[in-house]
Formats: structure tokens, sequence, C-alpha cells
């Protein structure tokens, strides 16, 4: 899957922005405030809004105020949402249009709108329609149709205004263009990894993807060990060229049926626990498991992955993240540091300003200055540290 713009309208410090020709592997900056947790959060609320309503999923973002905490502050009108993307790179584009209003207090959806472009011109398939709870969606498969008119309908009513079309018509084969949708969104990955919870000892069990907070690391270590021993010796080299000293990461099933987490210091017969090795042996490893994962995330979101790590290490682990969006999983990354920035291509980087209150977002690509010092040799990171992104400042 491949986001490829981005338009947003009413929701936060977002008020009106668009990002367009979102590459596969995107860096985000911009100061504290600035709006990059909000770009990250737009995901998590629409897979919230997907796992339950988009009542409760604003109330996971805007408190006990909901819509009127998420809306953006002194404005009229509904939250908008719309992406584009491609689910393969010879997919047809796909929008998928989302439209949220308030009555009475309580949130609904306005608008739902999902369609495809088959080709560069022409006006795009519309597979699903929906207003206030009730619309339409196409039951036939795209691929087998060659023309608009072939496309069968089916009215629905939802049994709350407030549930997604998406989540409702996915759960009825016959609405295969809506499960596609459903399916990418539920397998999107935000990361918020903590450290002090992947430290501690687990009980055993079985996960096959790193949680959004990291503690089930150790259950997915021996999964990869034991399902895919190619990629865990892969971790290992990684982690070995990464962490000097480490020769050896395993998990241990205790009497008590816990999983332990140990390190292996070639200076030292006894290995570790992983509550006595460092923060950043911690992160990197988690990172790894996370960018070697056998089925990889379609949309990978992660923020200032820079903590608790080496400087040295950045551009490594930048990438890392550039490997992983080759192999199809599209990353978004959040940075206050150079040294990662310095990774980065001009088309991979947008800035984010807050002016008025609202953020604007830019892309370094489109600044003249940074085009030229780039092609000059420079680095992004480097001309970041010299003030060419206005008021952005790394510190």
């Amino acid at each position: 899957m491949k986001i490829e713009s981005l338009s947003l309208r009413n929701f936060k410090a977002l008020k009106e922005v668009e990002m367009k020709n979102i590459p596969p592997f995107c860096v985000i900056i911009g100061a504290n405030g600035s709006g990059k947790s909000t770009i990250f959060s737009l995901f998590a609320f629409l897979r919230n809004a997907l796992s339950g309503n988009v009542n409760t999923a604003l109330s996971v973002l805007g408190g006990s105020r909901g819509f009127r905490e998420v809306r953006s502050r002194e404005t009229q009108g509904p939250i908008r949402i719309e992406i584009k993307f491609r689910e393969k790179p010879d997919s047809p584009l796909v929008t998928y249009t989302l439209q949220i209003n308030e009555e009475n207090g309580m949130a609904y959806v306005e608008r739902e709108i999902l369609q495809y472009r088959r080709g560069s011109g022409g006006q795009p398939w519309r597979f699903l329609d929906f207003t206030n709870g009730q619309g339409s969606a196409v039951t036939n498969e795209w691929e087998e149709v060659t023309d608009q008119r072939q496309l069968q309908r089916e009215e629905q009513k939802l049994k709350s205004n407030d549930i997604l079309a998406i989540k409702g018509l996915s759960q009825f084969e016959r609405f295969p263009a809506v499960i596609a949708l459903s399916n990418l969104i539920e397998n999107w990955h935000i990361s918020d990894f903590r450290i002090a919870k992947a430290r501690p000892e687990q009980e055993a069990g079985y996960a096959k993807h790193l949680s959004r907070e990291g503690e089930n690391l150790s259950l997915v270590i021996e999964y990869i060990h034991n399902q895919y021993p190619d990629i865990f010796q892969r971790i290992l080299r990684s982690i070995k060229l990464r962490i000097p000293g480490i020769t050896k990461v395993e998990s241990k099933t205790t009497e008590e049926g816990k999983i332990l987490l140990k390190f292996q210091d070639g200076s030292f017969h006894d290995p570790f626990l992983a509550r006595h090795v460092s923060d950043g042996t911690i992160k990197m490893l988690a990172y790894l498991v996370l960018l070697n994962d056998p089925d990889p995330h379609p949309l990978l979101c992660v923020e200032e992955p820079e903590n608790q790590l080496y400087p040295k290490l950045l551009w490594e682990l930048a990438e890392e993240f550039r490997s992983y969006s080759a192999r199809g999983g599209q990353v978004f990354v959040s940075t206050h540091s150079p040294d990662f920035l310095n990774a980065a291509k001009i088309d991979e980087v947008f800035w984010l300003v807050k002016r008025d209150g609202y953020t604007e977002i830019k892309r370094a690509s489109d600044d003249r200055q940074i085009q030229i010092y780039m092609r000059d040799g420079d680095q992004m990171g480097y001309l970041w540290k010299q003030g060419l992104f206005g008021e952005v400042d790394p510190s």
C-alpha cells in the first residue's frame, strides 16, 4: 500500500492542509506543537473508528469534549479527511473521503465515499456512498468490471450513524472493495514503543507482531526464532553490528511459564536479562524486530525514533526504515534529530510550521535554496542546523 496524498480540514491544528506525492519513506520535522503528532493521531483515529465508532475514537483524541475538541478551534462545519492511495503500484488510485459532523452533542458520519479511478482520465467509479448512516455499496469485484454500468449496487442502512460504513459492510464477503480498505486500515501500525514495557518478564504466549507499546517483544522474538530462523539470524547480525559486544539474543521460558529476554555479551560468560541492558539496546532491538516483520504492516508510523539511541546509529536506522518501505510497507517518521535527517533524501522530507494557531505543511523539494545545497552535496540535517528550514529549530 502507498498513500499518495492526504487532505485534512478542521482536524485539530490542521485546519486546511494537503500533502501530495507522499513518498514511501516520509520524514516529518517541525517544532514542538507544530502538528507532527496530529498527523500520526489521524491514522490512529481511523483505526480506532474502524474498531469502534467515531464517537469513541474522538473521545480518545479529545476527551469528554470529543468532536468539539478535535475540530479546529474557532471553525465551523465538519471534520473532513481524504486519503488517496494504491494497494499496489499498478493498482487503480483509490480515494476514501470521510466527513464527520455533530448534532445534539454527538458526532455522526455525515458523508463517506470510496471511489476508484481506473485510468488517468474520466470520472472515478464510486464503490461506496453513504450519508448519515445509509447509502449504497458495490457488490461485484472491480477487476471483473469493464463498464461502470455493470456495477451492482446494494442499498444498506447501518444501525447507527456514528459507525463507519467500511466497518459495517466489511463483515460481508459481497462487498470486496470495502473489505480491501478495512483490512488495510486494520493492519496499520502506529508505534508508541515504551522501553519500560518491554523489559518485564512476559507470561508465556503467542505473538506474531510487535504491539503498539512493545510489551510483547520477547514473545515476538520467540515467534520469529521458531518460525523464521533466517529472519531471526538477520536481526541478530544487525544488532551485533549496531550494539558493540552483543553476540546473542534469545528468549527463554521459565518453569513458571514466563518469557525472559536474555542478551549475551562476548566479554562475559553469563547472559544479561533485559532489565540490565541499556535503553538504547532494547529500543534498537525492538525496531529491528518491527522492521524485519515477516508480514510487514502496510503503514508504519514512528515518532522520534532517535530517543535513547546513539546518534551514529540513526543513519543506519533511517536506512532500515527505507528498506522496509521498499518491501511494500509505507513509513512515516517524525524526528527532532539532524543526525537522522542527514540520511533523508530531499523528496522524503516535509516540515510543519504553525502560523496564527494553525499548521502549514511545506516540502523540502519545493524550496529552491535547499535544492541547490543538496545538489552540491550537502546533507539535510546540516542544512536544518544552519536555519534553512525557517523557524523549525532542531534544538
